[in-house]
């Protein structure tokens, strides 16, 4: 099982899994709704951006069931093009231009996640 999909300045880590924050990097929770078991004091996160998680509507639409996956990509790429996400998504990628971006989520299948598709959201934001 992979923890971490890599994308430029962009990485998404679980957070149940993270290895620890490096010198100079931003970490942002990027899930709707707080994983479960932790306390705010125990996760290693400098904001949790709740703006460019996917809708509880497509959340569950979705329910990680990996053959929806590419209609949930899509989905949810519509509706962080849209506000409140389109703002929070051009704010992350202003950080990832600058420094190490760390989007930490508490999903098992980080590959087939909101968090995997936001991150390439925010590699070909910083491209073009």
């Amino acid at each position: 099982m992979s923890t971490a999909v890599t994308q430029a300045h962009v990485e998404v880590v679980r957070v149940y899994e993270d290895p620890g924050r490096s010198p100079g990097e931003h970490r942002v929770l990027v899930d709707r709704l707080w994983p479960r078991g932790l306390t705010k004091t125990s996760v290693d996160f400098d904001e949790w951006e709740k703006d460019v998680a996917p809708s509880t509507e497509l959340r569950r639409w979705y329910g990680h069931d990996p053959g929806r996956f590419g209609e949930f990509a899509r989905r949810y790429r519509a509706e962080i093009a849209g506000e409140p996400g389109a703002s929070a998504v051009s704010k992350l990628a202003e950080l990832a231009a600058s420094r190490r971006l760390v989007l930490l989520t508490a999903t098992r299948d980080v590959e087939h996640s909101g968090a995997a598709v936001l991150a390439e959201v925010l590699t070909a934001t910083r491209g073009s």
